[in-house]
């Protein structure tokens, strides 16, 4: 079931000048291809080879160094899989821009304050003993050269050099053009975008309940989620829970209640699953009150509310963006065929024309061999999935084990509604209510590779005490934008930020964080 990221060594290889290491002044900085600053890192200096190395690029003396970019379902399950298989045979390096994997399917449980945001992370040095983490964010993949270009959470350039590489940059929030929601909405990808939700949510009761007018109380109290696929569903369910306790806190005027618009401009809700899983979500959310508007969609944003396509104006102060998620744009740099977005791989989850080089996750396009033609869709079941096969296949390229194609079944689906609620079918059998609750819990933490006594226990603790009604105001809006290629991470003031697969020559590239709005 499932919901649909030491010292160097001195045996360098030379390669040809890239262009890219020339510094603002014109000078270089002595290492042909390497950014102005950067650190040339060929992995730990571990001695001789233990295993074989069989595939190309194999250079004698060393162990080869497997990179693996990006830390989602793919890239953590790439990780736990090749360093098991491998046996210290490589040398691994994870490069990603925090040290936790998110299991992104509990962040709305988050955003309501049933769970604590480090209860849905797992620490990637404490679940990845034998694999080496480098914090930082990639954004450039050189592939006749064989290095990849980061930048650190402080602003510092490096490079890895690989033998292998593994791409599982994951996916961003997908942006459409429509007026001012990039300005207005925000999405709902991370951690950073989570809490600044929830605080968000908070401070509009709030106010709500202070407001001086009917009108202003109305809209500060009204939410407005844009997609109903998982997130979206799962967001309007657990947020009118939310909602629905803060009130009881502090009581809004008369007659006026919290009013959630869960908007699709699909006929019907979560429109990739089964029908009958989508009629059940639907039904439990207007049960609870929540406008659910099919065939519509946001025609333009404000600071005040926004303007739907067909016509009709809703007052309010928070657009949640869930329409869906695109390729991280590093890919597109990659050099290599895409579709739509996404970087064209074979059935070994392999780079035609680069052996060396994989892909998985969602910034790949796999074939579906159940459904020639087509390719599997970004869920994080295949994330996982995929990261498994692609470790096997690492280990493979390097003289361990055979490879293997990708191949799939669905086991079901599970869709968290909130409280004793869900939608559910595993192994195609659907269940709702209490039963499908239970279900989708247990597989949840089943699912997860730690924390899983202290979810249970935030779990219990929501069922028997009320929820914590504050804000912390550890985020704040202007740090976690709609459009950001790392939606893990908020934007800090003054901090270097550069998008990523950004290939702007360091001097023409904005150094800064724009300066911060305020905020009501």
């Amino acid at each position: 079931m499932s919901r649909p990221r030491n010292r160097p060594d001195t045996h360098q290889e030379t390669r040809p000048d890239t262009g890219v290491d020339a510094r603002p002044d014109g000078r270089h900085d002595g290492r042909p291809g390497t950014p102005p600053g950067a650190q040339l890192d060929t992995g730990p200096d571990t001695g001789p080879s233990t295993g074989p190395d069989t595939g190309p690029g194999a250079r004698p003396g060393r162990r080869p160094h497997v990179v693996i970019v990006g830390a989602g379902f793919a890239g953590f399950q790439t990780a736990r899989t090749l360093s098991r298989l491998t046996r210290h045979r490589a040398d691994i390096t994870l490069l990603n821009p925090t040290d936790y994997f998110l299991y992104l399917p509990l962040l709305p449980q988050v955003a309501a304050g049933v769970l604590e945001p480090r209860r849905v992370t797992v620490s990637l040095a404490g679940a990845l003993r034998h694999v080496r983490l480098v914090l930082g964010e990639a954004d450039g993949v050189d592939l006749e050269g064989r290095t990849v270009r980061y930048h650190g959470p402080e602003g510092e350039r490096g490079e890895l050099r690989y033998d292998r590489l593994v791409l599982c940059v994951g996916s961003v929030n997908k942006l459409l053009p429509v007026p001012g929601v990039a300005e207005h909405a925000h999405g709902f990808r991370g951690i950073p975008e989570a809490l600044y939700l929830r605080d968000h949510i908070t401070r509009q009761i709030e106010l709500a309940a202070a407001a001086p007018d009917p009108a202003t109380c109305r809209a500060r109290c009204t939410f407005v989620v844009v997609g109903a696929g998982y997130t979206g569903v799962e967001l309007a369910a657990h947020g009118q829970l939310f909602t629905s306790s803060l009130v009881r806190r502090q009581p809004l005027r008369a007659g006026i209640e919290p009013r959630w618009l869960l908007l699709d401009i699909a006929p019907r809700v979560l429109p990739e699953l089964d029908r009958r899983l989508s009629s059940t979500a639907e039904r439990v959310l207007r049960q609870r009150g929540v406008e659910v508007r099919t065939g519509t969609s946001v025609k333009e944003a404000t600071h005040d509310g926004v303007l739907l396509d067909d016509g009709d104006t809703v007052a309010t102060r928070t657009l949640v963006w869930c329409v869906g998620v695109r390729p991280d744009p590093l890919v597109e740099n990659v050099g290599r065929p895409l579709e739509r977005g996404r970087l064209v791989v074979d059935p070994f989850l392999n780079v035609p024309g680069h052996p060396e080089v994989f892909a998985c996750g969602d910034a790949a396009a796999v074939p579906d061999l159940g459904q020639p033609g087509t390719y599997t869709a970004m869920t994080a079941q295949h994330a996982w999935r995929q990261g498994k096969i692609a470790g096997q296949n690492v280990a493979a390229s390097l003289g361990v084990g055979k490879r293997r194609t990708y191949r799939h079944r669905d086991l079901g689906f599970t869709v968290d509604l909130g409280g004793v609620q869900a939608a559910a079918n595993p192994l195609g059998v659907p269940l709702s209510g209490p039963l499908a609750g239970a279900v989708t819990r247990g597989y949840h933490l089943a699912a997860m590779p730690g924390n899983r006594v202290r979810v249970a226990a935030d779990w219990l603790l929501d069922a028997v005490l009320p929820r914590q009604g504050v804000q912390l105001g550890l985020v704040r809006s202007w740090s976690v934008p709609l459009d950001t290629a790392s939606p893990e991470l908020a934007r800090v003031p003054g901090a270097p930020h550069e998008p990523s697969g950004d290939t702007t020559a360091p001097a023409d590239r904005p150094d800064k964080t724009p300066e911060p709005k305020e905020e009501d």
